[in-house]
């Protein structure tokens, strides 16, 4: 910084004491100090600047580091549990079709098992009633009794269908029982063809000991029969039961297994939720820190810039300050003995007064301080106003005062200061602790809503289905009673036609057989309605045998369809509680962490209040606190240095010698 030097008069009085040019000398001297004292000071302010940029750059140096690795952990957390629920989701979706698959495999060994034991109860009842109507019929024949039309017409029978009519018209058995028998006669015949030795059955032996050993015979193979079909009805039951416990059992632990995964789906939901939650949070703090270290760096470069600049304008203001010392010393040396020709001033006491209000003014000036500049026109007024030693004290008093409020402003503007930052510095970290919060619950209430959600949809999925598969069980109810209808109305009707043909066939047969060749052409033409009777007997018995296999295989597929309506609303009437179940404890804790939420909001609201309310009080709308420090001290200092001139004379000879010296700032 450059220094003009000019040299201002003062009385014949004072050039007598002091040599102007030894005087001025000196004072270069003395400001040479002090821009050196005030570099020194400099230069310990940016040290400690420096070391404060060096730390503050290593905190957010450690706080990025810690949370780049905060970043890594939670990525790679949400990863994990990213592959750990596709892990599940594919898991519970095996297992579901395992269910399926073990569930329809039951479902069918049920139905083959169901049809085996219809079948068998059938088999069974025909054989008991076969074996039941062959033990009367032994019963009958061994019974000894003597005497009696009946018996006597047993005896004589030449063949067993022969004593089977006796026994019917005897009444000792019925009639259907002996067409049964007869039937079955003539089965076991018709087996027999094959063997050389069996005989016929129209040359039983026509004692009765012979007729009872052809019904023992009958009555062996029945229980035959009948036994065996117990054994296998034993072993296929033991089979289906052996099926039924494995595939049960492989339902059961699906479904365990299911639940388990479902449960781990959950968690891993959660627990993913909560992490991106996290993340977001870090992420935003990082990049903050990232910023913060940007800036830091740029604002240490540029006080690092200011200080070099300031280093090199004090380097070149004792250069100059050099130069003209030398100057004045090497120039001034045959003039110091002479006599000086200075300005006519005033006198001390108007010097004085005139260098106090021209430094107040141009303190006011460089501080953009109204107050000061008041202060000065006040003293000015003061000072053309009065004369003496009184109008100086007047003016020391004002200025005392004013240093005094100054002062006081700014021990007020540092305690205010001081509490302010305590204060911001506390709602700031609330602010963010509450937002971190607000964001994690934020975070895992949408979460959970998203869940909530998708259940409900499916929920309402699956009711829907429910319905549509009532609907539809109500129609296939509907239909199947129709059928069941029909047939139980068309059955007898064809039964009762078979019946009345075959009563016909039998009228006629017997007829014809007993009358022989007398009639002659009259047989021919019988014979042509037995013919039609026959064709007739065969188209009702195929039309009955028909309807009785449609009536089965309608009941059966009806049965079939209806079980399988009725797993598959188990199985969803299942997925619907459950579903509801889940969802409902989602919003649960929907609402729980809404009013967590809330609550955090409250307090975020008075936290973002209260920081409100310290901006409109804390914060300077036009300088900061350092410049208004800065500013409140160069004031405080200005004013000192002018009550000074007031109350020192070498001060005021001192710095009236330096008028228009440009001072360092």
């Amino acid at each position: 910084m450059k220094a003009v030097v000019s040299i201002l008069a003062v009385s014949n009085a004072l050039a007598a004491e002091v040599n102007p040019i030894e005087k001025v000398i000196e004072m270069m001297a003395d400001l040479e100090q002090k821009i050196i004292g005030e570099g020194k000071v400099s230069q310990k302010t940016y040290d400690e600047f420096a070391e404060w940029c060096e730390d503050r750059s290593k905190d957010l140096g450690f706080e990025i580091k810690t949370g780049k690795s905060e970043v890594a952990d939670l990525t790679a957390t949400i990863a994990d549990e990213t592959a750990k629920i596709d892990a599940a989701t594919s898991k519970i979706e095996d297992l579901s079709a395992d269910i399926a698959s073990d569930e329809a495999d039951l479902k069918a060994a049920t139905g083959v098992r169901e049809k085996e034991a219809a079948d068998f109860a059938a088999e069974q009842k025909e054989l008991t009633e076969v074996i039941d109507m062959l033990q009367r019929a032994i019963a009958i024949l061994e019974k000894e009794m003597a005497g009696g039309a009946s018996m006597m017409q047993l005896k004589s029978a030449s063949n067993l269908e022969q004593a089977l009519e006796v026994m019917v018209k005897a009444s000792a058995i019925s009639a259907a029982d002996g067409s049964r028998l007869t039937a079955l006669l003539q089965s076991s015949s018709d087996d027999s063809d094959s063997d050389a030795n069996a005989p016929a059955a129209e040359v039983y032996e026509s004692h009765s000991g012979g007729i009872v050993d052809t019904l023992n015979g009958l009555l062996e193979k029945a229980e035959g029969q009948l036994d065996s079909a117990t054994k296998a009805e034993t072993a296929a039951k033991n089979k289906f039961d052996l099926l039924k416990q494995a595939l049960t059992d492989e339902i059961k632990y699906a479904n365990k297994d299911m639940d388990e995964q479902k449960k781990a789906l959950a968690e891993s939901g959660e627990v993913k939720a909560a992490a991106e939650g996290d993340l977001a949070v870090t992420s935003k703090a990082l990049a903050e820190d990232i910023k913060a270290l940007a800036d830091l760096h740029t604002d240490c470069m540029t006080k690092a810039q200011d200080f070099e600049a300031e280093v090199t304008s004090r380097g070149e203001e004792l250069k100059a300050l050099a130069m003209a010392k030398k100057a004045v010393k090497e120039n001034t040396a045959g003039a110091s003995d002479q006599t000086y020709s200075f300005l006519q001033l005033a006198s001390g006491s108007d010097l004085r007064s005139f260098e106090v209000v021209r430094r107040i003014k141009d303190l006011a000036r460089k501080q953009h301080a109204p107050a000061l500049a008041q202060l000065a026109s006040r003293i000015n007024s003061a000072i053309r106003l009065n004369h003496g030693d009184d109008v100086f004290a007047k003016i020391k008093g004002m200025i005392s005062d004013m240093i005094e409020k100054l002062e006081k402003e700014q021990a007020e503007a540092a305690e205010l200061k001081q509490w302010c930052d305590k204060e911001i510095a506390e709602a700031t970290a609330k602010k963010e602790d509450a937002t971190a919060i607000f964001e994690k619950l934020s975070t895992k209430i949408d979460s959970k809503t998203a869940q909530s959600k998708k259940l409900k949809e499916e929920v309402a999925t699956l009711q829907k289905e429910l319905a549509e598969l009532a609907r539809t069980q109500a129609e296939m109810d509907r239909i199947r009673e129709e059928e069941k209808a029909n047939y139980d109305a068309n059955k007898p009707e064809m039964e009762q036609g078979l019946k009345g043909v075959k009563l016909a066939l039998k009228i006629l047969n017997d007829y014809y057989a007993k009358a022989g060749k007398a009639h002659g052409a009259a047989e021919g033409a019988g014979s042509g309605i037995i013919g039609m009777l026959e064709v007739i007997e065969s188209d009702f018995t195929k039309g009955l045998t028909e309807m009785v296999a449609a009536e089965q295989v309608a009941a059966q597929t009806y049965d079939k369809e209806t079980k399988e309506n009725a797993i598959e609303k188990t199985t969803k009437e299942q997925d619907v509680k459950y579903k509801t179940k889940e969802a409902a404890a989602l919003d649960k804790a929907i609402a729980e962490l809404s009013t967590d939420r809330e609550g955090v909001q409250a307090e975020l609201d008075a936290v973002n209040e209260y920081l409100d309310s310290l901006d409109k009080k804390c914060t300077y709308k036009v300088e900061s606190y350092a410049e208004r420090k800065a500013r409140r001290e160069a004031e405080i200092a200005g004013l000192k240095e002018a009550l000074d001139i007031l109350e020192n004379e070498t001060a005021f000879v001192q710095t009236s010698a330096l008028r228009g010296v440009r001072r360092h700032a």
